[in-house]
């Protein structure tokens, strides 16, 4: 029988919500975190994965924007690092308060 992954510790874990709070938009003044782009992260020991959105489907900075948030996510664990592109629609919503605040709309 296999032994079920490990997940991450929660230290791992709030070193890459920091590291990718870092990362901006760079179309919007605003860092990835607070635009509510990183929609998921999960791991064991051996890889992180970072699940993250862009604001427009079509995003010209998308590949530059995903391999930002790896580096900086990278930076910080030993883990090796890889960032997927969801399907899920970005939205206004999805930005935390900081990021409405940033904006003026909050």
């Amino acid at each position: 029988m296999t032994e079920p992954a490990q997940t991450l510790s929660e230290e791992t874990l709030e070193r890459v919500w920091d590291a990718l709070s870092n990362v901006y938009d760079p179309e919007i003044p605003i860092n990835i975190v607070d635009l509510g782009l990183v929609r998921n992260i999960e791991g064991d020991e051996d890889s992180i994965i970072i699940t993250m959105i862009l604001t427009a489907p079509f995003c010209p900075l998308a590949d530059m924007i995903l391999e930002q948030a790896r580096a900086a996510a990278q930076a910080v664990v030993e883990q090796s690092v890889y960032v997927n592109l969801g399907t899920e629609r970005w939205d206004p919503s999805m930005m935390k308060e900081q990021g409405r605040e940033q904006l003026g709309t909050g």
